[in-house]
């Protein structure tokens, strides 16, 4: 893959000389400066557990150069900072567990490493008209593999991506991904390197996991279809094969009404997944999907926004036989009911009721809201359907976004997020740090040059 991606942009560099021999020679260079401090603290009811916090500071500095009306050349490199935190390397006393949170700010490999950087961005991108492809290391914000931008730098990937518009309607996406940058990470990885990073639960026959180092996966490549509808409807169509792990096909459709006080907003979604291969390995119990493994999930949304004020409802539920797996560290999950700082992947069995309700204030640049949902999850006691060994909970976020009108892309946001067990049954200590019984503060700042 990796050849494949510098033949790709000598290619394309060897195409750029030809065109522009008939085209303007201009070049425009305009910076690309994103600048990111992040604070996260974590505490537990029961004061045995370890609590951490963590202040760290993420710079990224490149640029953006148009050459030719047509082509671009996009590159940065980011730098990561470890400016102060409680030693979030040492393991909690109670469980022997590794902090979950704070750790996901710096070098997941390296959790003692204060000061790092890596070229995340360098891709070389061609469009025109209804086409275009890009090749090199970009972003990427698709159903599964997303940029997932709750830390201090996004996902991105290495390879090539390219779309094709045959009309205003209709537009087709197309992802070919060899290696993997993923926040928690200093280093650039093969796709299998990548699954493991983040904790990997237990085993389908309740041991700890030991899929990380043990995964074979070359490649990943990623489907879009999207279609807007006459009458306000939108239709969206995805499939993501990661070889030899996994096959994810995901479809929606939403409908957007106006009326005389807002807009009312109907979706549905709905997908199943199943084992490609030997699930990463032909030994089960280094595998990180079962081979017999099939899921499907199906998500629905109402929605509604005024001037001021936005509101939606949602509904997901997850069925089959198996766990329904998608690595934490690709993305966020793609239905409706996830909520910032948890996920639902990992489970044979989800039902998940989600509300939102967001406020905008008129005079001054603030929004605040409230995201609350109750998840109820398989069995605690069913290694096989239970990956994490979390408990069915209940999850309330409030947040607070502040955008100074006096400096140009600098915002501010403050979230507050309680999980709390549903049943009032005694959980064991690693049934509780890193999941519930907890509550979780991050404050962030971003200002953008750009």
């Amino acid at each position: 893959m990796r050849r494949f991606i510098l033949l790709s942009i000598f290619s394309l560099g060897f195409f750029v000389h030809l065109k522009a021999q008939t085209e303007e020679k201009k070049i425009d260079i305009h910076p690309d400066v994103h600048f990111r401090t992040f604070w996260m603290n974590t505490t537990y009811a029961d004061t045995r557990y370890k609590s951490d916090y963590a202040l760290g500071m993420s710079l990224n500095l490149g640029a953006k150069i148009n050459y030719a009306k047509h082509w671009t050349l996009q590159l940065g490199y980011r730098t990561f900072a470890n400016v102060m935190s409680t030693p979030i390397w040492d393991l909690d006393p109670v469980t022997g567990q590794t902090n979950r949170y704070e750790t996901g700010l710096f070098d997941l490999l390296n959790t003692r490493d204060r000061l790092f950087g890596k070229l995340e961005t360098l891709f070389l991108s061609y469009s025109k008209d209804r086409i275009g492809v890009e090749v090199g290391r970009m972003g990427i914000n698709t159903d599964w593999v997303n940029a997932q931008d709750g830390r201090l730098s996004p996902t991105a990937v290495e390879g090539v991506h390219a779309w094709f518009a045959p009309s205003q309607r209709w537009k087709v996406g197309l992802w070919a991904i060899g290696r993997m940058s993923i926040r928690g990470s200093s280093e650039w990885l093969g796709v299998g390197e990548t699954v493991g990073i983040f904790p990997q639960g237990r085993t389908v026959f309740g041991k700890q996991g030991a899929y990380f180092g043990n995964t074979e996966s070359e490649w990943l490549s990623i489907l879009e279809v999207d279609r807007q509808l006459r009458n306000g409807g939108k239709l969206h169509f995805s499939h993501t094969l990661a070889q030899n792990l996994f096959s994810t096909t995901w479809g929606s459709f939403e409908k957007s009404t106006k009326t005389k006080k807002g807009m009312l907003t109907l979706g549905i979604q709905s997908g199943v997944q199943h084992t490609v291969g030997d699930g990463g390995n032909p030994d089960l119990i280094l595998a990180y999907k079962s081979p017999d493994d099939f899921n499907y999930a199906l998500s629905g949304r109402v929605a509604w926004r005024t001037d001021r004020w936005l509101t939606h409802l949602n509904y997901t539920h997850v069925g089959g036989k198996g766990r329904w797996l998608s690595p934490r560290e690709w993305g966020k999950d793609a239905w409706y009911t996830f909520i910032p700082r948890e996920r639902n992947e990992g489970f044979e069995s989800v039902d998940a009721l989600v509300g939102y309700v967001e406020y905008r204030f008129e005079k001054i640049p603030v929004q605040v809201y409230l995201h609350g949902g109750v998840h109820w999850l398989s069995d605690l006691a069913s290694a096989e359907a239970n990956k994490y060994n979390f408990p069915s909970y209940r999850q309330v976020n409030i947040g607070l976004k502040l955008q100074p009108k006096g400096v140009k892309n600098l915002d501010f946001h403050l979230i507050l997020v309680s999980k709390e067990p549903l049943s009032s049954q005694k959980l064991t200590p690693n049934q509780i740090y890193n999941k519930v019984e907890l509550l979780h503060f991050n404050g962030i700042l971003n200002w953008k040059w750009d």
